[in-house]
């Protein structure tokens, strides 16, 4: 495994070190070795670039003989360097503790806010010029609309991030077939058909095994990924995280609302009852997707484009599995939804302390935006990302042996999905993963709040951080509070910094709406 590239020494939350915070982004290619810039380089010469990004999944970090890596050299003239989570770490803090170090990466994507702490102590490179430069396929491929949330996102009108845009559904709530076909079931439309259907994964042992340990719908901590549970009630969600929708004729924090207080509601029902995995609140993500993989549970909120991992392991232990998106079952007086983000989230910046590689930087960038590099992005390199089967390439499934392949574009549209769908995903299981997509897509609906910036939460890390929100949801949820602290917890939230924090997502929303 990597080892961190910071020092024992470093301090996670050291702010003063974000004034020099050097940001680790993108990916590029025009085919051309680079030419000699400002810390000259010769044309003929490759430059190594430091990327960093966050949850990059099982596998070795590769190095400079690693065939991925002199592929993109060839093309770019950049020798990518990955730096990547330290195993077990928290992601946000260990980017804190690079910050905070004398080694950093040259483009990285953000996460925790941080842009907009760069951004605000000049540590971020404005990219404005530069995009069209070296990164002509980020610049054209991306949105307008993208790049004026990113504007939106600067108290000086500069781009200094590139966005992820992402244009169809990401998320959607999955239920397993065959557990449906076993108790006797159709796929749910109301909230009072779902939670006939949970009891029968609890009671009627649809798994098989006789074990009785059937989870019929589970979360991970803090509450995430289950917002199944809250979009029912018309609840804004993104991975746990209530977020910012129009509500009662205005743009609010989901969090505070009517709709919350009622999901919350039937979310107690379901943990008192035993019907939401009562470990929900203290299950990892490994744990929860090998409960998933294990076949241990009915119904849950995640990411179809990554199904076919999860299918693949279920399949072991139960051949006739087979899962199926499900319509946002219906609660009475609440329109519900999956949550859409399309665009404006950071994806890469590059610090200003790296302004001198940021021409390799935004090149290498590029090449995975050119659409010419499609198939090499897509498979990689033979044995390595992808093997040949009956003259076919097969994506491989990731395997702590194998190197992790850099990737950096994250633009995808309907046209996107469908081929990565068609040339990634075994042919049995194409049908599975585009019907479930065409699910979410149908209940899908971009929020108010789609490219909000962090900068509204300036001065109120705790409104930031949503950890008021995760405490009473926890509490109520496990029953150690009752339903009616809800009501508490609006009133800190709003003494807290809530009242302004909503001013101002207000007058932003003014601000993109016109």
């Amino acid at each position: 495994m990597m080892k961190p590239v910071f020092g024992k020494s470093a301090r996670i939350f050291v702010l003063a070190s974000l004034l020099v915070v050097s940001i680790l982004s993108g990916c590029s290619n025009n085919g051309e070795k680079p030419a000699a810039s400002a810390d000259g380089t010769d044309k003929n010469e490759s430059v190594t670039v430091k990327v960093f990004k966050s949850h990059m999944g099982v596998g070795t970090i590769p190095d400079n003989d690693n065939e991925h890596v002199k592929y993109v050299e060839e093309k770019t003239g950049v020798v990518y360097e990955l730096v990547t989570t330290a195993p077990g770490s928290e992601p946000t803090e260990f980017l804190n503790l690079m910050i905070a170090s004398d080694d950093l990466p040259d483009i990285l994507r953000p996460i925790g806010g941080i842009e907009q702490t760069l951004i605000k102590q000049g540590g971020a490179l404005a990219l404005d010029d530069l995009l069209p430069k070296y990164a002509p396929n980020v610049w054209e491929n991306i949105p307008e609309e993208a790049w004026d949330i990113v504007r939106s996102a600067s108290p000086d009108g500069h781009i200094y991030y590139v966005p992820k845009v992402f244009l169809v559904p990401e998320r959607a709530p999955m239920i397993r077939q065959d557990w449906l076909d076993k108790v006797g079931l159709p796929v749910p439309k109301t909230t009072e058909e779902y939670k006939e259907v949970l009891l029968a994964f609890r009671d009627k042992d649809p798994n098989g095994n006789g074990k009785a340990d059937e989870l019929p719908t589970s979360g991970r901590e803090f509450g995430k990924w289950m917002d199944h549970l809250f979009g029912m009630y018309g609840v804004a969600m993104w991975e746990g995280v209530p977020e910012w929708d129009s509500y009662e004729g205005e743009i609010q924090y989901a969090g505070v609302t009517k709709n919350m207080k009622a999901a919350i509601a039937y979310i107690r029902e379901l943990y008192e009852e035993k019907l939401l995995d009562n470990e929900t609140f203290l299950n990892k993500g490994d744990v929860w997707q090998a409960k998933i993989n294990n076949n241990l549970v009915g119904s849950w909120y995640h990411l179809p484009a990554n199904l076919r991992d999860r299918y693949t392991a279920m399949l072991k232990g139960a051949p006739d599995a087979y899962v199926v998106g499900m319509p946002m079952p219906k609660a009475e007086g609440y329109e519900g939804f999956v949550t859409q983000k399309s665009m404006g989230e950071p994806e890469w910046m590059i610090p200003t302390v790296a302004k001198d590689k940021a021409e390799y930087s935004l090149k290498l960038l590029d090449f995975f935006y050119d659409q010419s590099n499609d198939e090499f992005i897509r498979f990689g390199i033979e044995g390595q990302q992808h093997e040949v089967v009956n003259g076919k390439k097969v994506v491989l499934p990731p395997e702590d042996s194998r190197p992790i392949a850099l990737g950096m574009r994250n633009l995808t549209t309907k046209e996107d999905m469908d081929v990565r769908i068609k040339e990634t995903i075994p042919e049995d299981m194409q049908k599975m993963v585009q019907d479930v997509f065409a699910v979410s897509s149908a209940d899908a609906r971009r929020i108010a709040g789609d490219g909000l910036p962090n900068t509204v939460y300036e001065g109120f890390p705790d409104i930031q951080s949503h950890k008021l929100f995760q405490e009473y949801l926890t509490k109520i949820v496990i029953g150690e509070w009752p339903l009616e602290k809800f009501d508490e917890f609006i009133d800190r939230w709003n003494k807290a910094g809530g009242e302004a924090v909503t001013k101002r997502v207000q007058e932003w929303y003014a601000k993109v709406k016109n």
